[in-house]
Parts: C-alpha cells; structure tokens; sequence
C-alpha cells in the first residue's frame, strides 16, 4: 500500500456532510440531488472559513478572541498545569448512565415512539427483539461463588424496548460479568443511527436484542457514577468518529482519517467495502443477496464489510506499521516492524497530530499506555491483560516511529495493574511527574469493553487513578477528561449532531474532574471527542489542527454551532 500525503481533500472536509440526517425533505440519504446542495454549501463553509483572520490565540475553527473568551484564556493558563485524559472503551451513555439524575433524556422518559427500533426494511417495527445471538454470557464464568452462563435460548421475546441486563432468574447482571460483545463499524453505526432517528441498532448489529440492553446503576454499583455527582458529567458528549475503536483513537490525537491512494489498485483491494450504488461517498453497505430480510432471523451479511472506505479512507481496525502490532515482524526483517506487505497493516501516516503541536510549542507530553512493555515482551503468549495493539494512535504515525526520540520521550508503558509498584503512571502521579498533557490507556481487561472485559474491573480502575490524581501534588491545576472511545454497538435515544462525513457518531458518557470542575452539574453543551483536542489546543495557545478547524467549518456551514471547548464544565471565576 501507498500512503498519499495529500489526500484529495481534507478528511473532515469531505462533501457527504448530511450522513445522518434527511435534510432536504423527502429526499433519501442517498439522493443525488441532495448530494449536490450539500456539497456545495461545505464549499461556501470552507470559503468563508479561508477568510477569516487569525490571532496568536485562536479557537478552533481559527476565529480570533476577544472580551469574555480573552478572560477565560487567562483563567485557563493561570490555573491548569496538567491535563490527563483517561480513554475507556465501548459504552454508549444510556448504557450505563440512562437513569442519572438530570441529564436530558433519563431513560425512563424516552417514548416508544424514540426507543421502538424497526425491521431492516427503514419501516416495519420489530414485533419483539430479536434473539441474542450467541448469548449473553457464552463462557461459563464464576463471581461471588455463583456461576454465569446464559446463552441464545436463555433470552428470548423480548419486547420492542430498552431493557435491563439480567441473569436468567431476573436479577441485575453483575458489572463484574464479561457479557458478548456488539459490532461497532464505521457503516454499521450509521445504518444503525439512520439520520438520527437511532432506530436501526438492533436492525443491523450482530448481538440482537442485546443492543438496547443497560445497567441500572448507583454510586453503590459504578465509582464513576459517585465521580459524576461530585463533579461535572457531560450529556451532549459524542464519539468523534462513526464506528470503532480504532478509527475513535486516531481522531483523539488528529481528528482525521488515514488515507491509502489507489486504493482500488493496491493490495488492499480486497479490503474495500462495497457500498449502495456507485457513490464512494455513500453511507450504506451493500447487503449480500443471502442476507435475512428481517433481523429477527439472523445478522445481516454484507457483500463486503472492509476495512476501508471505496476512496481509501481507513475507517475500520487496521494494524500499526510498528511493534506491539497484531501482525508479526517481517520474515528476516526488522523485528520492531510489522509485516509491511501484510495488507492488513496501514502505512505509517504523516499528517499532523496533537502530539506534534505540543512538541513545536516545547509542552511536554506523553500516552502511557498499560501493558505496552508487557506486549512487546509476550507477544506470542496471549495472555491477560489482552493488550489490544489498535488502541495506540501514535503508534501509527512516521513521527513515533522506532528508534526517534519522540517515540523514547512520549510512548510511554504504564505497566500493570493498580499498584504504583507496578503502574507507572500511578508512580508518576504519586511523585509528581506527570507531563503537561498525559493520555491514559488502561491494559485490555480494565478498559470495560464487552467481549472482553467487565465494567466493575475497569471502573474500579479508573476510579483509582483519578484517586491518585486527587492525592498528588498537582492536583490544584490538574483538569482530567475521563471518557468512552466509542459506543460499543450500544443503543443512545440522543440524535448526534449533523457534522462532516465522519461524525459524530453516538452519544458516549464523558466526566470532567478537576478542583474547580463544576460541581454536581450535568452539562448539556455540544462536545465531541476533538472537543478534548480543542481543550488542550486552548490552554497551550497552540496552532490548531486542520481536521477540527475543518470540522468547525462543517458546523458553521449549515449555520450550527460547533463542538464546546470543555470549558463549559469549569468554574474559572
């Protein structure tokens, strides 16, 4: 594969900004006609965008600062030293916040009239949930001295509705259980979305009925959720790019997709989804003629469900150029590489990330990573922590790659577990020493995604390291962002916004603790993953990244509001 530098247009400036929603009235989605308007309304965007002026603080979208903004930015350098974003996985904010005091849309609230998903033909309601497939909890497991297993015929007519996640004597399913796991794809999440309407997830997932399952949780069930009363929780807070978790952690360094040229001529042809109609633009895949028509008889199939967008955007897991990686060294080649010619692995990107903006303004900064040293040493045992290699961006990039001293200086192990003795950063923040900007990705089985792993483990977790972090000695300018990389496949009744033709995807829980967090208070202001990028951006004055700036413009386009910059969730009188 080839890697483009300049890839035909920005990545957030692509023309099929109406993803998610009916716009233009009758028109489908997939309108031509409707194509065309939209399209050219980006393009005035953009050219409005281009004549704007520039200061030396600029927020996002390059628009100068002055009056109350200017006073916040002051706010912001005299009293945040530390930034730390702790990066979970795979659950949508119903999932596990549906009934928290406050929020928007509390789920006991939503109507059927939002919650009741339909058939795969856009129009027939599901008579009941369908199935779910393979079980719940396909593996025996043991917790407490009681044992879980609940497969496919353990559950079954469930109403059209969300529903609590239950063992098979209708008791709450503990957090401690590792239930199935839920496709989450670039197109399958906006199928399932179907231009915000979120009525399609049980449609065309592969875990039926399990889509619109939730967890009934209390301060007593879920630390985090005693976090949220303390400090601020975000409502409005969306994964920045349809799909998976792979895609979600390249947008929280860049807020762009990677890009491979020629693609339809490359080894990875074979890897290029197929989408209705002719349109490399287009939103759907195209069903296999074998595929059920109703989701109550099976998982949809698709003709090709890739890895790759018929343009050449990557938009699904692929595996980093650099070890740890799920493809293994070259044979007789460099053993910090990994196979070049596997088709599977993307080419090392260049365009600009985070980390690289940090750098030219000399902020220091790292991504600890838990287990990372651990993979690298035991790539061939499989063992717990299951260290999941697609959940490290930089790890993708020519800038980190072996042997450069920003790969030595920024990729960090943060070892294992929650002992200092053996957590890094845990010793880091104990004595000090983390960075100006730290993100933190938990090892595997703490990060609480289904499949493979539980949510108490990674709440637990998590909860310890903001412990930490409040006992250390910069917790007075210290601001952390903890949220979800994606939804997991998980039902949200919350719309997300109308923004380019990557995102925002799903609804996703997000926390924002720090001293002077506001506190106790949901907050309802528009945020997407790049709002944390827009964050960092802002209290280090720094350049901002071209892919948000371009996401703004989307925004501004239709004449909307773009993400929030976070600050809405501080005190800083």
């Amino acid at each position: 594969m080839k890697q483009n530098d300049t890839p035909p247009e920005n990545p957030s400036e692509a023309p099929a900004l109406d993803a998610q929603f009916d716009l233009a009235g009758p028109a489908g989605p997939d309108d031509p006609a409707r194509r065309r308007v939209l399209t050219g309304i980006a393009a005035v965007g953009v050219g409005l965008a281009l004549g704007g002026c520039q200061t030396s603080e600029p927020n996002a979208a390059g628009a100068p600062r002055g009056g109350a903004d200017a006073r916040v930015d002051a706010a912001l350098r005299d009293q945040v030293r530390h930034i730390v974003v702790i990066y979970a996985e795979n659950r949508s904010f119903v999932n596990l916040y549906g009934g928290f005091p406050g929020v928007q849309s509390p789920l006991a609230s939503v109507s059927a009239e939002r919650y009741t998903q339909l058939d795969r033909d856009g129009k027939t309601p599901l008579t009941q949930l369908p199935k779910i497939w393979g079980g719940l909890v396909p593996q025996a497991q043991e917790l407490d001295g009681k044992r879980y297993m609940i497969g496919e015929k353990a559950i079954a007519g469930l109403p059209n509705q969300p529903f609590r996640i239950v063992d098979t004597q209708g008791q709450p399913l503990p957090n401690g259980i590792i239930t199935r796991d839920l496709i989450h794809r670039f197109y399958q999440n906006q199928m399932q979305i179907n231009a915000g309407r979120n009525d399609q997830f049980a449609a065309w997932g592969d875990s039926g009925g399990l889509v619109m399952g939730y967890y009934e949780n209390s301060a007593q069930t879920l630390r985090l959720w005693g976090l949220a009363q303390q400090y601020t929780l975000c409502d409005n807070f969306f994964m920045a790019a349809f799909g998976g978790s792979w895609l979600n952690h390249i947008f929280l360094i860049s807020g762009a997709a990677p890009y491979v040229a020629d693609i339809q001529n490359g080894p990875a042809k074979n890897l290029v989804s197929v989408v209705e109609g002719d349109d490399p633009l287009g939103t759907r895949l195209k069903l296999a003629p074998d595929s059920p028509a109703s989701a109550l008889d099976g998982p949809p199939k698709f003709v090709r469900d890739g890895l790759f967008t018929p343009d050449g955007y990557a938009v699904n897991t692929m595996a980093p150029p650099y070890q740890p990686s799920s493809v293994r060294p070259p044979e007789d080649g460099n053993p910090a590489l990994a196979d070049p010619s596997d088709p599977r692995v993307l080419p090392p990107q260049t365009f600009a990330t985070i980390g690289d903006r940090l750098s030219a303004k000399g902020i220091d900064w790292a991504w600890y990573s838990g287990a990372w040293q651990y993979a690298l040493d035991h790539r061939d045992t499989g063992a717990v922590p299951d260290f999941q290699y697609h959940h490290q961006p930089f790890n993708y990039f020519a800038s980190f790659a072996p042997g450069t001293a920003a790969r030595a200086r920024h990729l960090r192990d943060a070892g294992l577990g929650d002992d200092p003795a053996t957590n890094r950063l845990l010793a880091d923040i104990d004595a000090g020493r983390l960075p100006a900007v730290t993100f933190y990705k938990p090892q595997g089985n703490l990060n609480m995604h289904a499949g493979y792993a539980d949510v108490e483990s990674g709440d637990r977790h998590v909860a310890a390291v903001i412990e930490h972090l409040q006992r250390s000695p910069a917790w007075a300018n210290t601001v952390i962002v903890m949220t979800h990389d994606e939804n997991g496949g998980w039902w949200d009744p919350v719309a997300p916004p109308i923004g380019d033709r990557w995102g925002p995807g799903s609804r996703v829980p997000a926390l924002v603790i720090a001293p002077f967090a506001k506190k106790g208070y949901v907050d309802r202001t528009m945020y997407d993953t790049t709002s944390i990028l827009r964050f960092i951006t802002r209290v280090h004055g720094l350049t901002p990244l071209d892919a948000v700036a371009a996401r703004d413009r989307a925004f501004v386009a239709r004449g909307q509001t773009p993400p929030g910059d976070l600050t809405g969730a501080l005190d800083l009188a």
